[in-house]
């Protein structure tokens, strides 16, 4: 029987979605696929799973009759007649030219009948021959401008996934592993372990007597689709999206030392070792030489390791030689901001726009994670095709929320909105508009190719608005999809301190925007920050864990980020 993974099946609904845009179907059929996809890629558990124990899969949220019937013949046959009879009309590889930033459905169709440009390769190769300024409404800055997106493209590392993709499936080979008596710890290390926001390949440690049955059980995996090298301690293999996994065994008193440098990077175990150095040591993956006699040691625990070296324990998303070192020599290392720390979430979404639940459902969800606040930001006017909502609907929609606080008092909800900051600078509401609401997201979603001087000008804009409390992923980046645009952060970050806006970082993990870096920089200037996971649907909550490992890769404390205030001193602060 053929088997399908979460991301196998939501990239089909979302191609088709896609294609089925294209043709120019209804837009209520286009967004039931969409959605579709965007629940099952949020998914907890496994849909083949559920669907071949027999469950109901019309239960799950976004997932309709059709939708469930097309998922049973998939996992059924390995195929889906509506997608083959799909691609016989449209080209299937127009999927990928839609990915080229500035490319729409409507430009898609009109360079495919036009034109006949059904690949990347073939529009690139038309810009250049300055073919595309035949379409209606293109002109040569527009051509130049598609042109520049390929380019960028094809320099992106393609090997690369991003978080959403690699920690479930790492988190499922650990599981895996734990479960094994032989197995007396398990860890992830490398990037992911340091949560950086792209992750080419995955390692995992075993501390262990008896790798056999591990190395086992590692290789015969369901989502395993090649081993590329086994041994008795080390085992290599390919998951069926792509990613490459070694696992390693190891001996339970080298655990510390193996961890530590298998974790990385190696820019900062560079200076561990210049630290082991100065004390007469070599050091390299089990242990550390004493380099008068050749004695060794090993340690079993990390913060061991660190401690001999003289330094306070490095949390490992710090340990990409930025100054961690040092601080680990002065003690004066952050505590970094948990997950734990966060009281509400500011920026999420319902079926009132592009959501995938009602406003009381995303309010349940949000009291089960502990929150004492929501706010709900749907998309305002200007943003079509994720169904913004008018100033009238805002005002429906506001009832609808006072229903809701009515029938769960354990939950503040707030009304606010994600409004658009628009291409030629002006805001989709006017200010009278604003004052009506709670909270304000300013954000940018279209646009984004603009040059430096107008992109930054348009955030200003909001930024200075009395009204506007947030700046949504400020970047406009897409992880592995699209680069950000290109604005003036440095003068953005200015002006926010300035005004008391906050910056948001998004923990979606497509943006991580702000990323790390200018997390950090946020913080040196005074910014106020917020973690938001821009929720769509219940299950994007938990991606809150991405936001908070990006805030702090970033040097945040709790402090530094406000939504970690209670309700009273938010509110307060909501206020000033």
């Amino acid at each position: 029987m053929p088997r399908f993974n979460n991301k196998e099946v939501a990239e089909l609904f979302a191609n088709i979605g896609d294609l089925l845009e294209i043709k120019g179907e209804n837009r209520f059929k286009i967004l039931a696929y969409r959605k579709a996809a965007d629940n099952i890629a949020g998914l907890g558990q496994d849909l083949f799973n559920l669907w071949e124990a027999g469950q109901d899969l019309k239960k799950i949220e976004g997932i309709g009759q059709a939708i469930a019937d097309k998922s049973a013949e998939l996992f059924e046959t390995g195929k889906l007649e509506f997608w083959e009879k799909l691609i016989a009309e449209v080209p299937e590889s127009l999927v990928d030219v839609l990915n080229i930033p500035d490319v729409g459905p409507k430009l898609a169709k009109s360079m495919w009948q036009e034109l006949g440009l059904t690949t990347v390769a073939e529009v690139k190769a038309a810009a250049q021959a300055g073919k595309l300024q035949t379409l209606p409404r293109m002109g040569a800055k527009s051509e130049a401008r598609i042109l520049a997106s390929i380019e960028a493209l094809e320099r992106r590392d393609t090997g690369r996934v991003h978080l959403g993709i690699a920690w479930p499936l790492a988190m499922t080979v650990i599981a895996t592993l734990e479960k094994l008596p032989e197995a007396l710890k398990v860890e992830v290390a490398g990037s992911l372990r340091r949560m950086r926001e792209t992750i080419g390949d995955l390692d995992f440690l075993v501390a262990t007597e008896q790798p056999e049955p591990i190395m086992a059980a590692f290789k015969a995996m369901n989502d395993v689709q090649e081993v590329i090298a086994a041994g008795e301690t080390k085992s290599s293999v390919r998951f069926r999206n792509g990613l490459q996994a070694d696992l390693r065994c190891l001996e339970p008193s080298r655990w510390g030392t193996a961890l530590q440098y298998f974790t990385g990077s190696q820019a900062h175990n560079v200076k561990v070792r210049e630290l082991a150095q100065k004390k007469g040591y070599s050091l390299n993956e089990y242990a550390l030489t004493r380099e008068s006699d050749g004695e060794k040691l090993s340690f079993e625990q990390e913060a061991d390791l660190y401690e001999f070296l003289g330094l306070a324990y490095i949390p490992p998303q710090l340990r990409e030689d930025r100054g961690e070192i040092k601080a680990a020599q002065n003690k004066s290392l952050p505590e970094l901001v948990q997950v734990g720390d966060i009281k509400g979430e500011v920026h999420c979404h319902s079926t009132w726009s592009d959501g995938a639940q009602s406003i009381e459902e995303m309010a349940r969800a949000a009291m089960e994670r502990g929150y004492e606040y929501l706010v709900i930001t749907d998309h305002s006017q200007s943003l079509g095709i994720a169904n913004g909502l008018t100033p009238e609907r805002l005002r429906r929609q506001r009832q609808e929320i006072d229903d809701v606080q009515a029938k769960l008092p354990g939950i503040r909800l707030l009304q606010g909105t994600e409004m658009e900051i628009k291409a030629d600078g002006s805001l989709d509401f006017s200010d009278e508009v604003l004052a009506e609401l709670d909270f304000v997201v300013a954000s940018v979603h279209t646009g984004l190719r603009q040059d430096r001087e107008t992109l930054t000008k348009r955030m200003l804009a909001a930024i200075n608005n009395p009204y506007v409390h947030l700046i949504g992923h400020p970047s406009g980046r897409l992880l592995t999809q699209r680069e950000a645009g290109d604005f003036d952060m440095e003068a953005i970050m200015h002006a926010a301190a300035e005004t008391g806006t906050a910056l948001e970082i998004n923990a979606s993990p497509e943006r991580l925007d702000l990323n790390d870096a200018h997390v950090r920089r946020a913080i040196e200037l005074g910014v106020d920050l917020m973690i938001n996971c821009d929720a769509h649907h219940a299950a994007g909550f938990e991606n809150m864990r991405f936001g908070v490992a990006t805030a702090s890769r970033g040097w945040a404390t709790a402090e530094s980020i406000v939504n970690t205030l209670p309700w009273e001193k938010f509110a307060m602060r909501l206020k000033h």
